[in-house]
Parts: structure tokens; C-alpha cells; sequence
């Protein structure tokens, strides 16, 4: 119990310094521990809501929010995150695919061009509707936010700069996390009890978190905090 307290306390204040819920780490920390795979959804779901808020509201305290992105993509991504929490999850090889994925966009993010240097793109209302329903139902099938595919998506294709992505990618988390952890209880799932017990955990730590990423930290620290974000994210789809 102690390594899943210690676990999802220094998560929480990682993924929520760069706007994140954390869930794919709960997960991680989750299935190093034993927990079983049927409880670890929902609470990680559950703990994403929790954190992403914190971070949302950090964030656009700090005046990064940029609406002209979010609503486009949460628009389509509620429904797709609905219909992925009702679905069962990929196949493992797939999960190997988006782990290949995340390594690639952290180093990325670590080693290429810093786009806050760069001059802003300003995407269609299209692409951004089809961003946000594969990635709704991605994160629904696997239990996360989205927030470790948009943000790099946000910041590599020069749509935002780093605390920006990091305020929209909360306020996509919050969104999703609530519509796909929908779709799990009303296929008959419950969320189990230990949900009660690791939320002030995970609270404490986002606050921490969400506090630095949004008023403190400078980018190129922000940029290796997702960096190390996407890696741990990666790592999890290999463990569960």
C-alpha cells in the first residue's frame, strides 16, 4: 500500500504540472502492485477527473487556456470516450504500437526544435474534430485522459505553445475521463472503494503540480517534465 500511495502521490504532481490526470501512471503504479486489472480503470479514471480539474483551473488561472482549440476537440472526443469505456480493450499488440509512439514523440520533445520559438499554425475545425474523436475513443478503450497523445500533437505541430497545450489538454482530460468512466458504469461497472482512500493522495500531489507547471516552471522544464510524462506512459503499456 505504501508504493501505490508514494507512487500516485509523485505522479499526480508530474502529470499535473504539465496538465495531465495521470492516469496512465495510476495504472502503471497500480499493476506493479497487483492490483486487479477490473478495479484499475475505474479508479484510475476516477483520480484523472480529480487531478485534470485541479490542473484545468490552475492553468487558466494563469491565462493559458485557448478555447478556439479545446471546444472543437472536446466537442468530439465526449462521445468517442463514451463509446471506448463501453468497449473492451485493444489488443496488446496494439498497445505496443502506441508505446513505439510515445518514445518517439518524447524524444521529440526532449531533442527537437522547442516550438514556443516558432511561429504559431492555426489548425481547421476538421482536423480538430478528428483529433478529438480517435483520441476520446483511444483514452475510453484504455482508461486515460488523451492528454499524452494531444499534447505533443499540440506543441509538435506548432497549433500551441507548452503551457497552452498543457491548459487545453487539462480541460480534454477532465472532459474525457468523465465521458469514458460514463460508458463504464453504465455497462454495469462500479468504482471500488479504494477510490476513496487514494483520492487526497492524488490531490495533494496535483496541487503541487498544477501549481509549479502553471505559474513557475519555465518551458524547456515543462517540455522535459512531458517528456518524462510520455516515457512512464509508454512504460505502461508494456506493464498492464
Amino acid at each position: 500500500m505504501v508504493f501505490i500511495v508514494l507512487g500516485l502521490f509523485f505522479a499526480s504532481a508530474l502529470y499535473a504540472s504539465v496538465g495531465h490526470g495521470g492516469a496512465s501512471a495510476y495504472l502503471a503504479v497500480m499493476g506493479l502492485a497487483g492490483m486487479a486489472p477490473t478495479e484499475m480503470k475505474p479508479i484510475a479514471l476516477s483520480l484523472n477527473i480529480a487531478v485534470s480539474l485541479l490542473a484545468l483551473i490552475a492553468f487558466i488561472r494563469a491565462g493559458h487556456f485557448r478555447g478556439h482549440l479545446f471546444w472543437p476537440l472536446a466537442a468530439a472526443s465526449i462521445p468517442a470516450a463514451f463509446l471506448g469505456g463501453w468497449l473492451q480493450l485493444p489488443d496488446p499488440i496494439f498497445k505496443w504500437i502506441l508505446a513505439v509512439a510515445l518514445v518517439f514523440g518524447a524524444w521529440r520533445l526532449a531533442f527537437g526544435k522547442k516550438s514556443d520559438d516558432a511561429e504559431f499554425r492555426s489548425p481547421n475545425i476538421i482536423t480538430l474534430i478528428g483529433i478529438g474523436f480517435s483520441i476520446g475513443l483511444l483514452s475510453g478503450l484504455i482508461g486515460i485522459g488523451g492528454g499524452i497523445f494531444l499534447t505533443p500533437l499540440l506543441i509538435l505541430f506548432h497549433w500551441s505553445n507548452t503551457k497552452s497545450a498543457a491548459a487545453i489538454s487539462a480541460g480534454f482530460i477532465f472532459v474525457n475521463s468523465i465521458s469514458g468512466l460514463a460508458g463504464f458504469l453504465v455497462k454495469g461497472g462500479e468504482i471500488p472503494i479504494q477510490t476513496s482512500y487514494l483520492l487526497p493522495v492524488v490531490l495533494i500531489g496535483g496541487m503541487i503540480g498544477a501549481h509549479w507547471g502553471s505559474r513557475r516552471a519555465q518551458n524547456p522544464a515543462l517540455l522535459r517534465a512531458l517528456a518524462l510524462v510520455l516515457v512512464i506512459a509508454a512504460a505502461k503499456f508494456i506493464i498492464v
